[in-house]
């Protein structure tokens, strides 16, 4: 290990900073653990924060400073316990790096340039598993190639190579990086290559062979984040084939009333994050000039690829105002997903102007993207703002059928042609394919369609395409600590491309802003279907910092998220069907007036094991139910049973760990919400559910989906559908009546007969005594992917990376 002398440690005390305020109150949590590498177990950093972050599980709403004290890890900008020094090969004395008791790096340059470089080689060697699996990906992800999608190839292991025209296509960013923001866009791209060094020192450090870091990299790797969990939109060719579909099974009034209930665009029943109103997005129940109608079936997108976007990220931040104390605070943090390796990675950064503790992307950048500064702290949750649009191409050629020109601005005009390099499927004994494909003034072409009986190209249009980059600037100001005001927050935030929601506390304010370059569309389109690309429906510019929802200091002292509608009139991507009158945003709605930073921590808590589909569906379920007769004993017992569970607080908890959900409410509504709610909206649109459960899923319980749940379904359908039956004040109603048809007496019996055909199922497989049906809890534990480490927790709906914070007045 490496000495300190007695002038290296007065060095040291020199550029370390002093400890945040004695008041601050301020912990983190990162599971698995901070080791990422390989052989997975016997790792003791590697495992190690997997206990912490199960133990609050069954605590439930019952949090207490004591708990948050236990099962978190302190974020002060100190080695937590006991630390060493690690040596590095950096010539010099201009850095120190101090691992703690969790493995935890905390940097110390006396140098900008160290710093970063310290923060390249912890990066390396903590995520070096990752950062070898996951580069060439990187650069897929940045091409938006069709049918590739760019996130499977890294757990899965594929093989791909980059073109010299996708890495060219990566390397052109650094000059937009100087032509957007000048000395700042330079400063940027220094900061990547010392961190790119930091990198290339410790791979070389282990093989002397390894191949250097690049700024480039850096570019792709924040691309492909972005890629994943910053985008939406993009689905307007399915939304308009449903629409076709609804017209010729309603005819063409009653389907379009049907497609706009269905697509949920703008309910104003929706919760928001702010109350304050921000009108985006136009969108309507018909075609339109700049949006037609396509025929029926014709669409083949084969090769698109819809990105996976994991929405269980939330905050609760509380202000000055709301808080018992005086003081801000927020339990918060994005949901990445669980993986060892992680896909973020912690740090701690110190050096001149450097002070910034959290959760960055491993060979992204060495600038913190979830995590705090001195002064103040930042989160995201995922947005969904509608950044991506589908373009469809009128083709033009020989007998109008010709796959490589279309018709732009008057002219029939030759595609261009992109190699994205080539992918080895390791399922077909290696069998090599050439990633060549098509595109247009647009972006990638997705595939075909037919409006009256004419052919089309659909093309994808991301907004941040070919320039990810430039949300670097982003992250560069967060973790320099230029948003020590809310003004430079929301500056700072602006200038993130991809489409997240971002919260702020401070030692006097809290602040949200939702991010993204979000198109202006052109009049006379609709927003949910698909755009002609003639060139007259082009974007007409991009929507300007003061008309994202944004709010600071709240009156009421709260802004909660929980990746739900930002704000009123606000209409998310085209793929985004869920933001209607229900959400599980609603549980965290039971703040006290004067909260302390335990309540937030149990409602966080409480709602993160809460089975939404019980406490803010079954309600009007059972008040429908009760309009009619139970067909069996049975079922009225099943009924009466999730009744029960739902009076209780719906729990999914296994809290003796046998491997089983403790209340048999849980099981009978597993089973019974996808046949009830299919009942009722079948009794209107018949064997549609089937295409809409396609774009919308119908319900999300949680085995199978790793953690992350009860994002979306037809939640606000049926409680919006079923409210109005009951004659229920209703804002927003639908323009069409479906349980029952309109009928209250057809509606119940519907839904009891789906409740029955629940209750037989559960009897044939568990026995005729619903008091003992049981949901398998050993199905939803949460694993940690790609299975690398056999450890599992307990299921929780919670964010990954999280940080629980009260900021104290400045010293």
């Amino acid at each position: 290990m490496r000495r300190l002398s007695l002038a290296l440690g007065l060095l040291l005390l020199a550029v370390l900073p002093g400890s945040a305020s004695a008041k601050d109150f301020s912990y983190n949590i990162l599971p698995p653990g901070q080791f990422g590498g390989l052989p997975a177990t016997p790792a003791t950093h590697g495992t190690d924060q997997i206990p912490l972050y199960d133990a609050l599980t069954p605590l439930r709403g019952n949090v207490t400073e004591a708990d948050i004290l236990k099962n978190y890890k302190p974020e002060n900008f100190a080695p937590i316990g006991a630390s060493t020094v690690e040596p590095t090969t950096r010539p010099g004395s201009d850095l120190t790096i101090r691992r703690d008791s969790f493995d935890v790096p905390h940097i110390y340059g006396t140098t900008r340039s160290a710093t970063f470089w310290g923060a390249g080689w912890v990066t390396a060697e903590d995520r070096a598993l990752l950062a070898t699996v996951g580069l060439k990906p990187a650069y897929a992800a940045v091409a938006d190639v069709p049918g590739l999608n760019a996130f499977g190839l890294v757990t899965s292991g594929g093989g791909y190579e980059p073109s010299a025209q996708a890495r060219a296509f990566v390397h052109d960013q650094q000059a937009k990086l100087v032509e957007q923001y000048g000395d700042k866009g330079r400063q940027i791209i220094k900061d990547l290559q010392d961190y790119s060094d930091g990198i290339t020192a410790y791979r070389r450090s282990q093989d002397p062979s390894a191949p250097a870091w690049t700024v480039d990299d850096c570019i792709a790797v924040t691309a492909f984040i972005g890629s994943i969990f910053g985008n939406g939109g993009g689905g307007e060719v399915r939304n308009a084939d449903f629409l076709a579909k609804l017209r010729t099974t309603l005819g063409a009034k009653d389907g379009a009333k049907a497609f706009g209930d269905l697509m949920e665009a703008n309910d104003p029943e929706a919760p928001t994050t702010t109350t304050k109103r921000f009108d985006y997005g136009a969108s309507g129940t018909q075609p339109t000039k700049g949006s037609p109608l396509i025929d029926q079936g014709s669409a083949d997108t084969s090769t698109a690829t819809a990105a996976q976007q994991r929405l269980a990220s939330n905050f609760l931040v509380v202000g000055a105002n709301r808080s018992a104390t005086g003081e801000p605070m927020a339990v918060m943090g994005p949901q990445l997903g669980y993986y060892d390796p992680q896909i973020v990675v912690e740090a701690d950064l110190h050096g001149p102007g450097i002070n910034a503790q959290g959760a960055l992307t491993p060979g992204g950048s060495p600038y913190v993207l979830i995590g705090r500064t001195r002064d103040y702290a930042w989160s995201l949750t995922t947005a969904t703002n509608d950044n991506t649009d589908q373009f469809l191409e009128e083709l033009c050629g020989p007998g109008g059928r010709a796959a490589d020109h279309y018709v732009y601005k008057g002219k029939c005009v030759a595609m261009q042609t992109f190699d994205a390099g080539t992918l080895t499927n390791t399922d077909t004994g290696g069998q090599t394919k050439t990633l060549r494909y098509h595109t247009t003034v647009h972006g990638p072409v997705q595939g075909t369609v037919l409006v009256k009986g004419k052919p089309y190209a659909i093309a994808k249009s991301r907004s941040t395409y070919g320039e990810d980059a430039l949300g670097l600037a982003a992250l560069h100001d967060m973790t320099l600590g230029t948003a020590s005001t809310v003004d430079g927050f929301y500056k700072a935030a602006n200038e993130f491309g991809f489409t997240f929601n971002w919260a702020y506390v401070s030692r006097k304010h809290v602040a949200y802003f939702s991010s993204g370059k979000l198109p202006i569309r052109a009049s006379g389109t609709n927003k949910l279907l698909p755009t002609l690309g003639t060139g007259k429906y082009d974007w007409k510019g991009f929507l300007p910092l003061k008309s994202h929802p944004h709010e600071s200091d709240p009156q009421d002292g709260l802004l909660l998220n929980w990746n739900n509608k930002p704000a009123p009139g606000w209409q998310a991507g085209d793929d985004n069907l869920s933001y209607g009158s229900v959400h599980r945003v609603e549980a965290f709605y039971h703040f006290p007036k004067k909260a302390k930073i335990q309540d937030v921590a149990s409602i966080m808590n409480k709602a993160a094991t809460e089975d939404v589909t019980a406490t803010q569906v079954w309600p009007v379920l059972q008040a429908v139910l009760a309009k009619g007769k139970a067909p069996s004993d049975q079922a009225k017992q099943a009924a009466d049973l999730v009744t029960s569970w739902t009076q209780r607080g719906a729990s999914r908890l296994d809290g003796d760990l046998d491997g089983k959900i403790d209340d048999p409410g849980a099981a009978i509504l597993d089973v019974a919400f996808t046949k009830m709610a299919t009942a009722a909206l079948g009794a209107r649109i018949g064997s549609l559910t089937d295409d809409l459960s396609k774009l919308q899923g119908i319900d999300q319980i949680p085995q199978g989906r790793n953690g992350s749940s009860f994002g979306g379904g037809w939640y606000g359908y049926v409680d919006k559908d079923l409210r109005t039956l009951l004659k229920q004040k209703v804002k927003g109603k639908f323009a069409l009546t479906y349980c029952g048809r309109g009928s209250l007496s057809r509606c119940s019996a519907e839904l009891w007969s789906a409740l029955a055909a629940s209750a037989t199922e559960l009897a044939a497989a568990q026995g005729p005594d619903p008091a003992q049906w049981r949901a398998d809890a050993t199905k939803e534990r949460i694993k940690f992917l790609p299975g690398l480490i056999p450890d599992t927790m307990r299921w929780t709906n919670r964010p990954t990376f999280q940080q629980v914070l009260r900021f104290g007045a400045k010293p």
